[in-house]
């Protein structure tokens, strides 16, 4: 029987490589307020904008 864990994590992958990484979509993106503000400073300095900012909690 899956965990729960399992469950989401078979869910979300988009691609995985052989004895290798597995990239995942992360669907929910949440801001902390000890990193956030260098994050988005970073993109800013970039000219780089939020991808899909509704999902940024």
């Amino acid at each position: 029987m899956k965990t729960l864990f399992d469950k989401i994590w078979d869910n979300h992958v988009v691609m995985s490589v052989e004895d290798g990484p597995t990239q995942l979509y992360i669907d929910r993106h949440l801001c902390h307020e000890v990193t956030s503000p260098q994050a988005f400073a970073g993109l800013r300095n970039r000219g780089l904008k939020v991808f899909r900012p509704e999902q940024t909690i």
